[in-house]
């Protein structure tokens, strides 16, 4: 696995991990920027041929 694969499934996780916690917050501005952030780097993997697994 590259750096590159390694560091979108981590900017990932981690996206997801503060989508949830924004959500739980109850704050929807934060919560519609990590959903931004998860489909950018979504699109970003497909785009360059890295499977992801959510």
């Amino acid at each position: 696995m590259g750096e590159f694969t390694t560091t979108i499934e981590h900017r990932l996780d981690q996206a997801y991990r503060n989508l949830h916690e924004a959500r739980s917050a109850g704050d929807d501005y934060l919560a519609d920027t990590f959903t931004a952030e998860i489909e950018d780097l979504r699109r970003l993997a497909t785009d360059n041929g890295v499977p992801i697994q959510r």
